[in-house]
């Protein structure tokens, strides 16, 4: 298992109320050994003009889970903390309604880099983009 911090679903959904990520709908909705899911409504918050789903909004989802994957992963959660670097998606197909369910896992997890590998699929598990979120560990400020 690659966590170091005990967690659940509803404290990690509790943690993101009042953010970005509650605004856009994201809630978290699995987790194992080695992965972290979270899912995002294709609404009216998260579409562009042509009704189908904003690839910023595909990227906010990628980057949440990849980051909070991160942040799970951390040695010294109370004099480290993750941020993000460099967020490289491929947009593969569009999303007109229901979810998207993001999956993060890492590719590596280093003592000062961690980079994720996140697949975001539609509800028919279709892909939907492809992902790579590198984070840097760094100590945080006293």
């Amino acid at each position: 298992m690659i966590w170091k911090t005990d967690f659940n679903l509803e404290g990690l959904n509790n943690m993101n109320q009042d953010t970005m990520v509650s605004h856009i709908g994201i809630e978290f909705t699995d987790f194992g050994d080695d992965y972290l899911i979270a899912r995002m409504p294709v609404d009216a918050r998260t579409v562009q003009p042509f009704r189908i789903l904003h690839g910023g909004a595909s990227a906010a989802l990628a980057e949440t889970v990849g980051s909070l994957g991160s942040t799970l992963c951390l040695n010294n959660p109370a004099g480290q903390t993750a941020v993000g670097v460099e967020l490289n998606i491929s947009h593969l197909r569009s999303a007109r309604s229901g979810y998207v369910y993001a999956t993060a896992r890492p590719y590596r997890l280093g003592r000062r880099v961690h980079v994720w590998n996140i697949e975001v699929k539609d509800e028919q598990e279709r892909l939907v983009s492809v992902s790579r979120l590198t984070m840097a560990i760094v100590e945080r400020e006293k």
